[in-house]
This record gives C-alpha cells, sequence and structure tokens, in this order.
C-alpha cells in the first residue's frame, strides 16, 4: 500500500511507502535494506505513465517509488489495527514461516509475514509482494518461454527460458527448471498494470494507493515446537 503524489511542475508521479518490520529476525539494518531493495527494483524500468488533464490533451508523467524501512522493536498490534497512514504497511520477519513462503494479506493490502530466507541476497521476494499491495496479482498466464525478462509478479514455478531457470540446463518444468525469482525485475507492464492513471486524486495531488488490512501477525512456530 502507498499514498500517490502528483507533482506536475516536475512531471512526477511518485509512490511513497514505508515499510514497517516487526518480529524477532527483523532489524533497523535489514529494515532499510529490504526498502533499499524494493525501491530499487521499482524504479529499475524508469517508468512512465500517461495522466489526462483534459479532454484533449494527455501528459507524460515519470514514476518514481519513494521506499522508507524502518524496525519497530516494540510496535503493538493497537498500532496496526488503528493505523489510518496510507504509506504506513506492517511486516513481521522471522526465520520460520509455515509453508516456508512469505506473503501479504492479499492484494491490495499493507500487513504481512516474511520468512528472513526469502529476503537476504538482494532477493525480489519483497519487490514481488509489494507489487501485491498495490492491487497486482500473479499473472494468468505461467508458461512465457520466449517472452524474455519475466516480469516481478510471476510467481514461482513459472516456465520460463533457460536463463531464467534456477538451473539452465534443466529442462522446464522438471525439478530447477522454473523461474529462479532472482531473475524477474519490474517492467513498464508491471507500471502500466498499476493503472495509475485510475486513481481519484484530491484537490492537493494525493491518491491511495492499495488498502488496508490492518492484520498483526502472531510469530509462527514448527508443530513440534
Amino acid at each position: 500500500m502507498g499514498e500517490a503524489e502528483l507533482q506536475p511542475n516536475r512531471n512526477l508521479l511518485v509512490i511513497h511507502a514505508e515499510l514497517i518490520f516487526y518480529g524477532d529476525a527483523a532489524t533497523e539494518e535489514l529494515s532499510m535494506q529490504i526498502a533499499k531493495d524494493v525501491e530499487d527494483h521499482w524504479n529499475e524500468p524508469g517508468g512512465m505513465i500517461q495522466l489526462s488533464q483534459n479532454w484533449f490533451f494527455r501528459k507524460n508523467y515519470n514514476v518514481r517509488f519513494n521506499i522508507k524501512g524502518s524496525y519497530n522493536k516494540t510496535l503493538t498490534p493497537e498500532t496496526v489495527f488503528e493505523n489510518t497512514n496510507p504509506r504506513n504497511n506492517y511486516f513481521r520477519i522471522e526465520e520460520f514461516a509455515i509453508g516456508n513462503i512469505s506473503f501479504v494479506d492479499g492484494v491490495n493490502s499493507n500487513t504481512g509475514y516474511f520468512k528472513l530466507e526469502n529476503l537476504l541476497n538482494n532477493s525480489s521476494t519483497a519487490a514481488h509482494e509489494f507489487g501485491h499491495t498495490l492491487g497486482l496479482d500473479h499473472p494468468h498466464i505461467l508458461d512465457i518461454r520466449g517472452k524474455g525478462t519475466p516480469g516481478i509478479m510471476f510467481p514461482r514455478g513459472t516456465l520460463v527460458d533457460p536463463q531464467f531457470q534456477y538451473y539452465p540446463e534443466v529442462a522446464a518444468g522438471e525439478k530447477g527448471g522454473t523461474l529462479n525469482p532472482f531473475t524477474r525485475k519490474v517492467l513498464q507492464t508491471d507500471i502500466d498494470d498499476l493503472k495509475l492513471g485510475q486513481l481519484d486524486f484530491d484537490n492537493k495531488g494525493f491518491a491511495v494507493v492499495g488498502g488496508f488490512t490492518s492484520i498483526w501477525h502472531e510469530k509462527q512456530v514448527p508443530d513440534s515446537a
């Protein structure tokens, strides 16, 4: 989730978001690194959109993402439940996650649960999950062989060209023969899919992207614990 800001004099549309992390595996350093990873991924394509100024004129805007990260050791469920700031997103980080996956609480959301391992080494996981919070779902067609670089919203298991697999030498669909999430990138098509031109901007030039889920997550533990 985030807040879009129009800056007409600079031909800019800026998406502001604060990623607030809690949990036993969260740290201030990690929080800032994840935010930088998300910002870098989403700014990489140098996205652009057109917005209508009137019935006859459309203006090009550069799309930029301003993503901040912070660690809140004393975060409480009430803070998450009562938050009304569309820039605030709350994610728990732990070493263990049921199903061994990171997730957010649906398309258009501002909360979720991340597995630490998924976030390290410039992973695209946080950028992918952030796309969900802004309203993007997984594509319906998950065989994109011959289509080149996979966009950020393609999930694990997608069939891709060999260079985008975990192991390029493996046949498509076999173990190691599916999308390596480190190879997906934010593309202009992902920016287009946000449909920023349909946002309802107020008279100050601000609009909400995504929605509030406001779910506090307790720490998950293995069944044997």
